[in-house]
């Protein structure tokens, strides 16, 4: 698609990406095959526009691209049946993945990124865990909790 749109008209300025579908069933009935439908159209579909729109954009120094996404993202579905569901984002967190040969020249740049001047440990992430699983938290639910180390704050 997007080599036919530069063929055609030069470049790309702005991609678009409006393309989702849900078949609304409920998560426990939700079969594997319905659940791969969804992420191929509504994520991979995504990815794939974008990194092709992006290529032709990068290499122009300019460019636009707008993703429809859902606020299914920001409210917990209806009906409510009683189980809680949160999650936590860490910042980047020191495991042996990160001390990767390909990622090592980055971790100075993520370090200069993070106001609390070091990358996340197993240990920062693990209260938060005891506290989402706790009676503490059964008020909580749809919330992202960000332990990022003010990462976010740039």
């Amino acid at each position: 698609m997007v080599e036919d749109i530069v063929s055609k008209w030069g470049t790309v300025h702005i991609a678009c990406n409006n393309a989702g579908i849900n078949r609304n069933s409920a998560s426990e009935d939700t079969s594997l095959e319905e659940w791969d439908e969804t992420f191929n159209v509504n994520l991979r579909g995504v990815f794939i526009c974008c990194q092709a729109a992006g290529r032709v954009m990068l290499k122009q120094g300019y460019g636009k691209i707008i993703n429809t996404a859902s606020m299914a993202s920001l409210i917990v579905p209806h009906p409510q049946k009683g189980v809680r569901v949160n999650c936590i984002s860490p910042g980047i967190v020191d495991t042996p993945l990160i001390h990767s040969e390909s990622l090592r020249p980055l971790v100075q740049r993520w370090l200069s990124d993070i106001p609390a001047g070091r990358l996340a440990l197993v240990t920062d992430l693990q209260a938060a865990v005891v506290y989402l699983a706790c009676d503490a938290s059964d008020y909580m639910t749809g919330h992202n909790l960000v332990i990022e180390g003010g990462q976010s704050l740039w």
